[in-house]
């Protein structure tokens, strides 16, 4: 798919949607050294943190992605046509320690513009982020008693951040009209 650079302050993507319903590929590891994997999901955040645009990503300790993400420096969100649900499915079901997930999905891995962690051919969005802190989920500081729900085995999430560095995209997700328009007083 051909994407454009897109300036991080004019990404025009709605969130809520993407997330829930859309899904995103989350990629972790070093492409360039074959030594990655990449996992769907449903869970995260997108926002500014310590004056610069961020990501946040959800990773349970069981997944096999966790030991990338772990020892990267860096993730990537790539979001794709609504005809690649079913693959993003298979990737959000099944292991990288038993296979090949690109070839068993059929995306296809290639080099990102500015961080080391893969993007995907298919994709019509990618989110190129520099880790920068994480943080574990702390059962004791749930205030609605629903989230531990979520959490029947104790395999919590560990929450990764990382700055936005660079973002590509079609011209679906451009805002540059959007980011234009002043804020009235």
């Amino acid at each position: 798919m051909t994407r454009s650079e897109i300036p991080i302050d004019t990404l025009s993507l709605p969130v809520f949607h993407t997330f829930d319903a859309r899904w995103m590929l989350l990629a972790a590891g070093d492409f360039g050294r074959n030594d990655y994997n990449f996992m769907t999901i449903s869970w995260g955040s997108l926002g500014m943190i310590w004056d610069k645009p961020f990501a946040h990503v959800m990773v349970r300790g069981s997944r096999h992605t966790r030991q990338f993400i772990e020892k990267a420096d860096s993730f990537t969100l790539s979001v794709f046509p609504e005809e690649h649900h079913r693959q993003l499915s298979y990737c959000g079901s099944h292991s990288g320690r038993d296979g090949d997930k690109a070839k068993a999905s059929g995306f296809t891995p290639i080099a990102s513009r500015r961080v080391s962690a893969p993007a995907f051919d298919e994709a019509e969005l990618v989110i190129e982020c520099r880790k920068t802190y994480y943080t574990d989920l702390e059962p004791g500081h749930f205030l609605d008693p629903k989230i531990q729900t979520f959490y029947p085995t104790g395999d919590y999430h560990r929450i990764f951040y990382g700055e936005v560095v660079a973002v590509s995209g079609t011209a679906e997700y451009s805002g540059t009209k959007a980011a234009r328009r002043q804020p009235t007083v």
